[in-house]
């Protein structure tokens, strides 16, 4: 029983919990269901060595039923709450923004059990005639219904990429692989991703093959061929690899990572050029003699282009810049010295200031921002005015006592409808950021919300504006948000927009980081980590910058953390 099924388990009993307005225990199970996913190994050994108490939030109720879990498989109490409720109202619980109270009463009043009644109840507004709803709330979910229908099994970023690595690894370890590399949307590390695709470069094909397909964590072989195999690993998701020999490998790479309009692009400079280019090589158009493919800088060179880095290949001005040469110098991870939005357990984090401290020195960081949420976002565990002021004088503690490393005491401060921040300017001026952050009334129009954040940003004390466009990825739509003033509010005001590096969210994204960088904008990059590994995050907003042409003038978490104290006037 792998961890992630256990806390699958612990996330349902919260869901249906939730479903029964049972207060409190919801929240502890998915605590707990947490806490089970980022264990740095395998729950077996917890259960072997009878030391699940000491997971984090595992108290003696849910150590038991995990116990059984362990021991069965199967959980009684899941299946009798399971048989409290029609099977489909679990489905109309991934529906974007419909809560618990809002399906019981779907459920209690329309006889609602699934997503069809739901659908076919909105269609002939049946649901306008409930107290509390109208229109727009039937316009809400079936846009909802189409969000949810229009998920085709992508992946997030941040899930794709750790079960690539995983096979890359286990290929080069047993397979002696040198030449490999992820390919396709992954290698561009685009938000979601359709299959997983790897691309080998070999001389001894089969070889490679058999050793693929031996992977312990593949749970069905689609395909088995001489070059190319197709499996599906136990966690659902599909892997296909492809074996060049080692002469083509570079440009097979470039072919199986850029997209389908970069590519055809690069092919019509090609034939300009008198080249034609495939997955094997260059090759003179008259003669068929191939004069290049090893490597993809070499591909790129016979085109007398700049190699471009896989993060840009999408066709939006990098082959123009490369035939110009002036691609830019993209931001690397490397060049990263902080995070500014970090969650301890002084709100809804798992992991003390001082584990956060100790993790940002480990990932050579000059400086680490805890940004707890304030008090209006109770589910959160936000934090009061009183405890705010106590907060602020544990982490001076804690940065005094720890080298080499400063731990800066902000706050994620919810911004209201009004645009006025949840704690007053007394309290923001005692802290040394200020993170201001949308998590409510996101159905309001676009003059309404734009209005809202430009006047949060007029606020003397606010320095970052998290999330920008409150997107989460297959889940919620971005808020309606007039982008243009948004920016032009921040370039005026010196905010700092975030690049928010959750899986969940990359926002802002891709594009909109390409329009700041354009306006001359400054951004963020903050993990919104919750936990010690989701600190790691990082990686990922780096890579949405990269692919909005970021460089690391572009980004202040670059700063010496001098140059960051002078510019936050700490």
């Amino acid at each position: 029983m792998s961890n992630e099924k256990v806390a699958q388990v612990l996330y349902e009993i919260a869901d249906l919990l939730e479903l029964k307005g049972v207060d409190f225990k919801p929240r502890a199970y998915r605590r707990a269901a947490r806490n089970i996913e980022e264990l740095d190994k395998d729950i077996v050994e917890y259960y072997k060595e009878d030391k699940l108490r000491e997971i984090p939030g595992v108290g003696e109720a849910i150590a038991k039923k995990v116990a059984e879990i362990m021991q069965s498989g199967e959980l009684n109490y899941l299946r009798a709450l399971r048989e409290e409720f029609p099977a489909g109202l679990l489905r109309i619980m991934e529906v974007p923004e419909i809560g618990p109270k809002t399906i019981m009463r779907l459920y209690k009043d329309l006889k609602i059990t699934d997503l069809h009644e739901l659908k076919k109840a909105a269609e002939e507004h049946r649901i306008r005639g409930l107290k509390g709803f109208g229109g727009r709330s039937e316009e809400n979910i079936l846009n909802g219904i189409q969000l949810l229908e229009q998920r085709t099994g992508r992946m997030l970023l941040g899930y794709a990429y750790f079960c690539a690595k995983g096979i890359v690894d286990y290929m080069v370890a047993t397979g002696g692989c040198k030449l490999i590399s992820v390919a396709g949307s992954l290698r561009r590390m685009k938000d979601t991703i359709g299959d997983i695709d790897i691309l080998v470069g070999s001389d001894e094909p089969e070889r490679v093959m058999g050793v693929f397909v031996k992977n312990p964590n593949v749970s069905e072989v689609i395909a088995k061929g001489d070059t190319k195999s197709s499996v599906r690993l136990k966690e659902g998701m599909q892997v296909d690899i492809r074996v060049v020999s080692t002469d083509s490998y570079g440009a097979a790479l470039q072919y199986f990572t850029g997209s389908k309009e970069h590519n055809i692009s690069l092919r019509s400079l090609a034939i300009d050029k008198g080249f034609k280019i495939n997955e094997y090589g260059v090759f003179r158009k008259d003669t068929d003699e191939r004069v290049a493919g090893r490597t993809e800088e070499e591909v790129y060179a016979a085109l007398d282009l700049e190699a471009m880095p896989p993060e840009i290949r999408e066709n939006r001005g990098e082959i123009k810049a490369a035939i110009e040469h002036r691609l830019p110098t993209l931001l690397d991870l490397k060049e990263i010295k902080g995070d500014f939005h970090v969650h301890s357990i002084l709100s809804d984090g798992t992991a003390t200031v001082e584990e956060i401290a100790v993790e940002g020195r480990k990932k050579g960081y000059e400086y680490i921002g805890i940004a707890d949420h304030s008090e209006s976002l109770k589910v959160a565990g936000g934090v009061s005015k009183e405890d705010l002021m106590k907060n602020i004088e544990i982490v001076k503690k804690v940065s005094e006592k720890t080298d080499d490393i400063r731990v800066l005491m902000g706050a994620e401060v919810e911004i209201h409808n009004d645009g006025t921040l949840d704690y007053p300017d007394s309290v923001l001026k005692d802290l040394d950021f200020v993170v201001g952050a949308v998590h409510s009334g996101f159905k309001m129009d676009e003059k309404e919300m734009t209005n809202r954040i430009v006047a949060a940003m007029s606020n003397d004390y606010m320095t970052i504006l998290a999330h920008p466009t409150g997107r989460v990825i297959e889940q919620r739509e971005p808020y309606q948000v007039n982008i243009d003033k948004m920016m032009d509010a921040a370039l005026e005001r010196r905010v700092f927009l975030e690049i928010n590096a959750l899986p969940e969210r990359l926002d802002l994204n891709d594009l909109n980081c390409r329009k700041a960088k354009d306006m001359g904008i400054t951004l963020s990059l903050g993990t919104d980590a919750h936990s010690i590994p989701q600190l790691d995050y990082m990686m990922f907003g780096v890579a949405t910058g990269r692919r909005g042409w970021l460089g690391k003038k572009d980004v202040i978490n670059t700063l010496p953390l001098k140059d960051l104290e002078r510019t936050f006037g700490i």
